[in-house]
């Protein structure tokens, strides 16, 4: 199917932004066959963030340099362009469309994600500084989007991702719409699912992270927890195998300890207008910078207001 060049993003649609990169290439190559499994149309999204100072010439000089925005948004759809092509490649019949945008690319992602199903990113993008300067774009972007914003960090070791999705849960109602993800994409991609609680006592700070054997006692509560949080939604997913595991430590630490082992992790955080986005917003990130796969977080849903 040929791409449409409208700078039009469809509604529900899925979005990977690309510079150009190699990271932005894992990003829409994990965003096609998304958007392959969900049956949803794929936008490929270049965004032009403009000089900070205007053009100018110093003493007399000529202009130190010249920026054309038409031609930057040309250059911009040329790379879209580009990385649909690689989408297409992937999945031919993919309805994929290209878009070109002005902006701080924070601000532009942000906005867009209110009105998308999914937002795919890098971590990582061009230029001397891109580490800190993208990567603080993803971290940013996962705090602020109005829907899940998937980081495809770099793998060091692919072949040892086999044990499938990896899924914090917090024992809370709030939680659901992010375990609820987490079995869609295990459905989706017919991989298993590993829920997992983490426990702060004082084992877990001199020994954690660590996995809780089946066989320990005293834990019961929060077996309980755990097992609450999956009992609505698994009997949707009974095509999904599901591990329930408690695991010892900092929930930053237990998800991202062994993330080379899993293809996916999954993780949540508050809405924006929570305070507690302050205590789940670090924790999300700092399961980003640290994981060698790939990461999803995903918006929890509102905490019921007090009557």
């Amino acid at each position: 199917m040929t791409t449409d060049s409208s700078d039009t993003v469809a509604t529900n649609s899925i979005v990977v932004a690309t510079d150009g990169s190699d990271d932005a290439d894992r990003a829409v190559r994990w965003a096609a066959e998304q958007a392959f499994l969900e049956r949803r149309p794929l936008t490929v999204l270049s965004v032009v963030h403009g000089p900070e100072v205007p053009t100018a010439a110093w003493n007399g000089m000529s202009p130190v340099y010249s920026w054309d925005p038409a031609q930057a948004l040309d250059e911009a759809r040329a790379v879209a362009r580009e990385a649909a092509d690689v989408a297409l490649h992937l999945h031919p019949g993919l309805d994929v469309s290209v878009a070109a945008r002005f902006g701080r690319p924070r601000q532009v992602l942000v906005e867009i994600s209110r009105d998308v199903t999914l937002l795919v990113l890098g971590s990582r993008g061009r230029g001397v500084l891109r580490s800190k300067l993208l990567g603080s774009v993803s971290a940013a972007v996962s705090r602020d989007a109005g829907c899940p914003v998937v980081v495809c960090r770099p793998q060091r070791h692919p072949e040892r991702a086999q044990q499938g999705i990896l899924v914090g849960a917090d024992g809370t109602p709030e939680s659901l719409p992010v375990i609820e993800f987490a079995f869609q994409q295990a459905s989706l991609m017919d991989l298993p699912l590993t829920v997992v609680h983490a426990v702060w006592d004082e084992v877990g700070a001199v020994e954690g992270p660590v996995m809780v054997s089946p066989r320990e006692t005293g834990l019961e509560q929060y077996r309980v927890l755990l097992g609450e949080s999956v009992a609505g939604i698994s009997p949707k997913f009974p095509e999904v195998r599901v591990d329930l595991r408690l695991a010892r430590g900092m929930a930053e630490d237990c998800l991202s300890d062994t993330s080379a082992l899993w293809n996916l992790i999954v993780v949540g955080r508050h809405p924006v207008d929570s305070l507690l986005r302050l205590v789940t917003g670090a924790v999300a990130t700092s399961v980003i910078e640290r994981s060698h796969t790939t990461v999803t977080v995903v918006p929890q849903a509102d905490a019921p207001t007090e009557s």
